[in-house]
């Protein structure tokens, strides 16, 4: 048997006779230029979907359209990867967005912040993609500058007031924060353990700060933060630094699920029951949290809907021709209770 023929790909005059136009209106209506009618545009699109057309990424690149390819670094261990829910929630909405407007994520993960700002260099001299997701923004973030000299369209996932005038989409953080001590200072506690993650994110500092301002609000204590790395062990290691002080707090509130799933872990290895002896408040609701014993509490956001708002803002940008489109907080947090909270009593000592 001879080598089996590959299938001829859909041209622009196909769809244009499939869709009784012009090829030129296809093109226009492809290309997202004006020259069609909405419902033509409409009607073409359709019929591309329908027999399988996707845009030539070289062709494109050639007469200055672009790759139709944008990019995500993820400055991470490797292997976190595949037990951190928050990053594959966060992919799955960029490529429900951008699947749909014939562009494709190039993702690369990476354990090296300098290696990050090398891959933004390297792609854009190279044209390999029109824009760059920028997560996990840090005080002081080089990579900005390094979106500024190079003119490469970008949108900040996180705090607008720190992304410095690009294109940002963010979520309530500080929202969240008093949510947590709120709904903490009403079952009747006093002193609440806050661990995070690295202390140069911004998200970090806003989470802070919120929580210390609205316990001074309520009059409760938030003990010195733990800062941490988002890893299980992190998050049972962070526990036990809280649990052994002079006065241990009786609610403890992290910065993901897995940091508080190692929590669960550090508590029973004590001895202690949660929630009768400790209350655990995880950031950001996964499976993880149902899957627990006890299940964990947790400030739930639509991840999903994140990675697609954030998406919907870069394809914006990217069609602007890098300008800044505005900034959004469309993630709001809300607190989902499930059996991991309860009023303190107190805590055995040693």
């Amino acid at each position: 048997m001879g080598p089996r023929k590959a299938a001829a790909r859909p041209t622009i005059a196909q769809i244009a006779e499939r869709a009784g136009v012009s090829a030129g209106a296809v093109s226009y209506a492809l290309n997202g230029r004006p020259g069609v009618s909405d419902e033509t545009r409409a009607r073409i699109l359709a019929v591309a979907k329908e027999v399988g057309w996707v845009p030539s990424t070289a062709a494109r690149a050639l007469r200055g359209g672009g790759t139709a390819t944008v990019g995500l670094v993820i400055t991470r261990e490797p292997q976190m990867l595949g037990i951190e829910p928050f990053f594959m929630s966060f992919v799955a909405g960029i490529e429900s967005v951008i699947s749909e407007q014939g562009y494709a994520l190039l993702l690369q993960v990476t354990p090296d912040p300098h290696r990050e700002l090398n891959t933004y260099r390297e792609w854009w001299s190279a044209r390999r993609v029109d824009g760059v997701f920028i997560t996990d923004l840090s005080l002081d973030d080089a990579r900005l500058d390094l979106l500024d000299e190079l003119g490469l369209p970008a949108v900040v996932v996180g705090d607008p007031d720190h992304a410095r005038g690009h294109t940002a989409v963010g979520s309530n953080d500080a929202g969240a924060a008093e949510s947590a001590v709120t709904h903490l200072a009403r079952l009747g506690h006093a002193r609440i353990g806050h661990v995070t993650g690295p202390a140069s994110f911004v998200h970090t500092r806003v989470r802070v700060d919120a929580m210390r301002a609205v316990a001074s609000r309520l009059g409760v204590e938030v003990v010195p933060e733990v800062y941490s790395d988002y890893t299980l062990d992190s998050g049972a290691a962070a526990a036990v630094q809280l649990l052994d002080l002079a006065e241990p707090p009786t609610a403890l509130v992290f910065h993901n699920d897995l940091m508080a799933v190692g929590a669960v872990r550090a508590a029973r290895e004590r001895g202690l029951s949660v929630p009768q002896d400790l209350s655990i408040l995880a950031w950001d609701d996964s499976p993880l949290c149902v899957l627990s014993e006890p299940r964990l509490s947790a400030l739930s956001r639509d991840i999903q809907s994140y990675g697609a708002e954030a998406a919907k803002a870069l394809l914006d940008t990217i069609r602007a021709g890098g300008e800044t489109t505005g900034s959004y907080l469309p993630s709001n947090a809300q607190l989902l209770e499930r059996d991991s909270l309860a009023a303190p009593r107190r805590l055995p000592v040693g």
